[in-house]
């Protein structure tokens, strides 16, 4: 599966993002997304991810609470809704997936991974 992430950019402190990730080139969309994050420097770290059918999600505490992960599988999309986003929040997201079934945060479960997205936020 080809995956394809869109919609980051630079924005202000407290503002909000949607990030979106299209995948094609597999018929079948019973896959876990997740998306993940990387610093110059740093590990790849896990943000969230979310069940093929949506019903289960998973956030890192940092997120919480300001992050939405969700899907489309009829537009075979998933978006990650960043809202009050702060300077900590820069990085490059990508977003990932496994035809595993667990909601896994670990960037080793995943097979597929779409390109980067700059998201930058000034204070």
């Amino acid at each position: 599966v080809q995956l394809q992430a869109s919609g980051g950019g630079s924005v202000q402190a407290g503002d909000s993002l949607r990030l979106s990730c299209a995948a094609s080139g597999r018929s079948s969309s019973r896959y876990v997304m997740g998306w993940f994050r990387q610093t110059p420097g740093k590990e790849r770290e896990f943000v969230a991810a979310i069940s093929w059918y949506g019903g289960v999600t998973r956030y890192t505490d940092s997120v919480k609470g300001r992050f939405t992960i969700s899907r489309d599988n009829a537009k075979n999309t998933r978006y990650l809704q960043m809202n009050s986003l702060k300077p900590e929040d820069t990085a490059v997201y990508y977003c990932a997936a496994t035809y595993g079934s667990d909601v896994s945060s670990s960037v080793h479960d995943y097979e597929y991974w779409g390109q980067g997205a700059q998201v930058t936020v000034s204070s």
